[in-house]
């Protein structure tokens, strides 16, 4: 009783609820009310049993049933001092929820969707409505759900424990969708640790707080079985161009209040099919306390943040942008986790989802902390998230963030600063295993599922498959042509021979691995200046050096993604409390550049030759990629037999180059499909208008050659009749 008093017991289905010593003789039933003065058993049908004692003044009651020889059915009557009565059920009358196969997976670190288990869940449990809560604390000497419910009071509902899984679980009765929650912990050292939400939760409090909130899994009738049977096919030879989204920044009220789920998705709709992206990608929206981590740094990786919204509301959306035949990609971090007190962070008194030595599981560079990969309950706490998110959220594709840290022991320390591997080196054997086994079960478990990584080494085999020695992603984010191609843009055009091999390189290794070509939000925030201010020249130069720049991205081998207001020349730095500037769009200059961005997808989509080889060097051929006295570059792009060529070519002078020859497969009647520096787009409305007559002149190792005008500072796109 003094142990339950204090709120130290480990054991409470051993002391609390009805109980028959030995199994034979009177049945006792022992209650922990400490708001109630009186308490009285019930029977099934309401009729009184017999009142207990209270033998503690704290409020802890104590009775025989002297006519009760069996277990039975009962439920509590309270009475407060002022008169107040009440009824409920004992949560100590009920057996474990938790099935013994469920325990042995937990155990054994392989139960892909613990996530049905652990967490809150409203169930209906021996014909009673409640929810049942279950958290993995195997360090804990007591664990306890509180709440509202019972006046946040660890010693009220404690916890029982299932066995070597340590795994906490108990059933409240009457507790229903709604309730807001955390878990009170006493730590392996017997200290009470700050309240923690729940790992598993479903749904949390708007931030800055910080309770989970009893929701259950989402509660929605998916109608995008077309949409998910329809992705199964080899991205790699489809188009891919995504929209990268900051859920909270794209586009507010006039009040500067964000936009939620429902809006969100019918705006997204309509400017994302306009613009003709394939897929839109929403930076982290797992719960997170921080907005100015911009979801970076997670709590809740079951939870879509609250922000603007229910789990209804999210997985509505992530529905109706299926039905737009827009596909979705949500950034998933499992590389680093804040060290807020409600959070993973010492969760039991122990570094139980961290390591404890912090040259291994500490981030100087985020101060965040590092996933102990090794740990098989870790791992598939982390596998089981991703799960969650492409099965039961269908989502179509997680890109992994900041896989470079989890890969390298020493990323971003210095030496005394990091632990070797067993065999002395610097790789994160543990992390590599964590990441084929996610990639793996996110295959097996989705179908059509799409991993991508952001990977910033020359790691080999990123989107190569597991079974063949590989990571198992199936795209890798190309920042090696990010950074080479936006240096050489930077450059004023009278210097840009001597960086000409920036545009270059990229073909080297373009097909090593299955990329994808980011201008991404990273580039657009500390100090980075935008888009359009990376690009030199004046006014008019800098639109027309990011139309060509843009030109030369949907023409070069890759998957495209550009992060938001790229597509329209954002003037400042992106800044994530507040609103893209929207009224540029009054000015011509950047309403132009947003309809190349949208010609550039249609175009991109309606050609195989630009999208059906991405990923294979029978894809590209060079034209001419030496030319540095003129800046201009020009390639070959082929799709599949059948499939139409595009010959790209791209001019980063200032200035018009007439009569300028280029080698193309065939001769006959060529036609310039698009041009960057049309009027329509801003631009000087230099090209070749009309039709063009290749002859049947060997040049460039090509068996004809076209004699074109080059435009300034402009790409353009051209195909045989």
């Amino acid at each position: 009783m003094e142990a339950i008093l204090r709120g130290q017991t480990g054991d409470p289905f051993r002391h609390l609820g009805m109980h028959q010593p030995e199994g034979k003789g009177p049945v006792t039933v022992n209650v922990f009310a400490p708001d109630a003065t009186e308490v009285e058993v019930l029977d099934a049908k309401g009729k009184s049993v017999a009142p207990l004692e209270r033998i503690d003044p704290e409020g802890f009651f104590h009775g025989t049933m002297a006519r009760k020889r069996k277990r039975f059915d009962y439920r509590l009557k309270l009475r407060n001092a002022a008169g107040h009565e009440w009824e409920l059920r004992d949560p100590y009358a009920f057996g474990p929820v938790m099935g013994e196969l469920d325990e042995y997976l937990l155990g054994e670190g392989r139960h892909e969707e613990l996530y049905r288990r652990l967490g809150a869940h409203p169930v209906t449990h021996e014909g009673v409505e409640g929810t049942s809560f279950a958290v993995w604390a195997p360090n804990a000497r007591r664990v306890s759900v509180v709440g509202h419910f019972n006046a946040w009071d660890g010693r009220r509902h404690p916890m029982r424990r299932r066995g070597a899984t340590g795994v906490w679980e108990i059933f409240l009765p009457g507790i229903g969708p709604g309730e807001t929650y955390k878990y009170e912990i006493v730590g392996a050292y017997g200290h009470l640790q700050p309240l923690k939400a729940d790992p598993v939760g479903f749904y949390a409090q708007n931030p800055p707080e910080t309770a989970s909130i009893v929701h259950g899994m989402p509660r929605h009738e998916w109608t995008d079985d077309g949409w998910i049977e329809a992705r199964a096919t080899d991205q790699r030879k489809e188009p891919i161009s995504i929209y990268e989204v900051h859920l909270g920044s794209w586009r507010r009220t006039l009040e500067n209040e964000m936009l939620n789920y429902a809006d969100l998705a019918d705006q997204l709709i309509d400017y994302v099919g306009e613009m003709g992206f394939t897929h839109v990608e929403f930076l982290p929206v797992s719960e997170h306390p921080f907005s100015g981590s911009w979801g970076y740094q997670p709590v809740g990786l079951f939870a879509p943040t609250s922000r603007f919204g229910d789990p209804e509301d999210f997985a509505r959306m992530v529905d109706k942008l299926h039905n737009a035949g827009i596909g979705v990609i949500v950034d998933w971090v499992p590389a680093h986790f804040p060290t807020d007190a409600h959070g993973l962070g010492q969760f039991d008194g122990t570094a139980l989802y961290e390591h404890a030595d912090p040259r291994q599981g500490f981030h100087k560079d985020w101060n965040t902390l590092i996933y102990n990969f090794g740990r098989q309950e870790v791992a598939n706490f982390l596998r089981s998230s991703a799960i969650y998110w492409l099965k039961e959220l269908h989502i179509d594709a997680l890109r992994v963030d900041a896989v470079a840290s989890m890969l390298y022991l020493d990323y971003s320390r210095n030496d005394g600063e990091w632990v070797p591997n067993r065999y002395g080196g610097r790789e994160n054997l543990d992390a590599i295993d964590f990441l084929k086994g996610v990639n793996q079960a996110s295959h097996d478990y989705a179908q059509g599922a799409q991993t991508i990584a952001e990977e910033s080494t020359a790691w080999p085999g990123v989107s190569r498959p597991v079974s063949e020695d590989g990571l198992g992603f199936d795209f890798k984010w190309n920042m090696g042509w990010m950074h080479d191609t936006l240096s050489y843009m930077a450059q004023d055009p009278i210097h840009r021979r001597y960086h000409h091999h920036h545009m270059t390189f990229g073909l080297v290794y373009a097909f090593s691995e299955n990329f994808v070509l980011p201008l991404s939000h990273d580039e657009v925030v500390h100090g980075k200046g935008s888009m359009l201010n990376k690009m030199p020249g004046d006014r008019w130069q800098k639109f027309a050096n990011l139309r060509a720049y843009y030109g030369f991205m949907w023409g070069h081998p890759g998957k495209k993604l550009l992060f938001m207001g790229g597509e329209f020349g954002q003037e400042r730095e992106w800044n994530h409390d507040q609103s893209l500037d929207w009224h540029l769009l009054d000015d011509p200059h950047h309403d132009g550049l947003r309809k190349l961005v949208r010609d550039l997808n249609g175009f991109y989509r309606a050609e195989p030759g630009l999208h059906r080889l991405d990923c294979a060097p029978e894809g590209f051929d060079w034209i001419e990629g030496g030319d540095t006295e003129n800046n201009v570059f020009s390639f070959l792009r082929k799709g599949e037999e059948g499939d139409t060529p595009v010959v790209v070519v791209s001019n980063m002078a200032p200035v018009v180059r007439e009569g300028y020859r280029i080698g193309v497969p065939q001769g006959g009647t060529w036609r310039e499909r698009l041009n960057t520096d049309a009027a329509a787009y801003g631009g000087s409305g230099t090209g070749n208008g009309g039709t063009l007559r290749a002859l049947e002149e060997g040049l460039h190792g090509q068996p004809a050659a076209l004699s074109l005008t080059l435009p300034p500072l402009a790409t353009i796109f051209l195909t045989p009749e």
